[in-house]
């Protein structure tokens, strides 16, 4: 009986040792599970975000790999070549930590503690939250390492010296998350943070003085540098303001690049297709929002007419215009300046065509007009250049004609203006 005792004992310890190691076992594997699953949604969100900043668009060469950098960004100051930001050790950030990521996202400097050029928008990304800079950087490090070494940037002299950089930040930058605004809503704030956080808007819609600062945070529309482009105000009914449009063709024109009365070009069309077409509805609606109130209480409306009677001369330099108009733009845009909604767009009323700026029409003339290609819109309509067909006089005159038709009215463009709008890329 006592063998029989001990036996059963023995027996016990086994089995409770077993489901002891089991339990624990189990607990171990529930926990690691919670992890991986933790660690796919904060890839997951670094992903979405990661494309909303536009990450890709400008850290990839063109026709490189993915985030490998070396694209070349030329502006007024040198020109500045992009980093590599994929994981690998020697050449890209595989030897960062989530807090060397946020000294270069929110305080504008490198793991070396250099001071980073504006032309990296950290004056932007600074108001993004620290979990959503932890979420970029855990998606970065999920990317395959690619070993590239890029060239290093030509800053012109003396914008190459730091201490030169140190005081341009403390003149012009200001580091801190975003504040939301209490007296609006939670959307209006989540639009608002998207906008002037990761989306960066203010780098290319705003006016610039000789050091390159953004004179202010308004979205009030300046020439892209580098680019040749101008990014219209969007707190301006003139230009780009959305005060009277619905939030749906707002969300409608920054998901897809395309409506019946608009559609995006340049610059613009290229982060409609990189970034904006994949933000989520809610998301997009929130921006909207925002960008609708820009201009809600708009008071700074002016114009960009230089002339304000139609003299005989002046109405005869527009008839040139107009039978080169005839001849290589009617058959698209119409007689009447209407054009085809959501395929030709038109010219009569468009805001793009009679701002005070006329660089875009221009380059669109010259260039071609491509809408980008997005999910909601993935056979766009485009319009062939006429670079080679043209000259710049004739061009000046086709552009000055379709301001100053239909009801247009705006200035008058030269072929000298013509001539300066080719200085850039297209």
């Amino acid at each position: 009986m006592k063998r029989f005792v001990t036996f059963c004992t023995c027996c016990y310890l086994i089995i409770a040792v077993f489901w002891g190691s089991l339990a624990f076992a189990t607990t171990d594997m529930v926990a690691e599970a919670s992890k991986r699953s933790t660690n796919t949604q904060q890839v997951e969100l670094g992903a979405y975000l990661a494309r909303i900043g536009n990450c890709m668009g400008c850290h990839t060469a063109k026709g490189g790999q993915p985030f490998a950098g070396g694209r070349r960004l030329a502006t007024s100051f040198g020109v500045f070549v992009t980093s590599n930001i994929t994981p690998d050790k020697n050449t890209g950030i595989g030897l960062w930590s989530e807090e060397d990521f946020w000294q270069t996202l929110h305080h504008g400097k490198s793991r070396d503690g250099r001071l980073l050029y504006p032309v990296f928008p950290y004056t932007e990304y600074t108001k993004v939250t620290r979990q959503d800079a932890n979420a970029i950087f855990a998606y970065l490090q999920s990317l395959p390492p690619i070993s590239q070494s890029n060239p290093a940037s030509d800053i012109a002299f003396p914008y190459n010296s730091q201490i030169l950089l140190a005081l341009w930040r403390t003149l012009f930058f200001k580091e801190g998350v975003y504040e939301p605004d209490l007296s609006k809503s939670e959307t209006w704030n989540r639009g608002a943070y998207l906008a002037q956080g990761l989306g960066h808007c203010n780098a290319c819609h705003t006016t610039r003085n000789v050091l390159g600062a953004s004179q202010d945070d308004t979205l009030t529309g300046g020439e892209i540098g580098g680019m040749n482009w101008y990014a219209p105000s969007l707190s301006s009914r003139l230009e780009a303001g959305l005060s009277d449009w619905p939030i749906d063709e707002i969300v409608a024109l920054l998901k897809t690049g395309v409506t019946e009365r608009s559609m995006t070009l340049g610059p613009m069309g290229a982060v409609v297709r990189q970034s904006l077409q994949y933000l989520s509805e809610k998301d997009a609606h929130a921006m909207a929002i925002y960008l609708k109130s820009l201009s809600d209480n708009d008071s700074k409306i002016s114009s960009g007419v230089n002339f304000s009677v139609m003299t005989g001369s002046l109405r005869r330099y527009l008839d040139f215009g107009g039978q080169l108009y005839e001849k290589h733009c009617q058959t698209c845009h119409g007689t009447d300046g209407k054009g085809a909604p959501g395929i030709y767009p038109a010219l009569a009323g468009n805001r793009s065509v009679t701002m005070k700026s006329p660089l875009n029409t221009i380059r669109t003339v010259l260039h071609g007009g491509y809408p980008p290609t997005t999910q909601g819109n993935p056979r766009p309509y485009g319009m062939p250049p006429f670079q080679q067909i043209l000259r710049n006089e004739e061009v000046a005159l086709i552009v000055s004609y379709i301001r100053n038709t239909w009801g247009n009215r705006a200035s008058l463009v030269t072929a000298v203006d013509v001539e300066r709008s080719q200085g850039g890329t297209h």
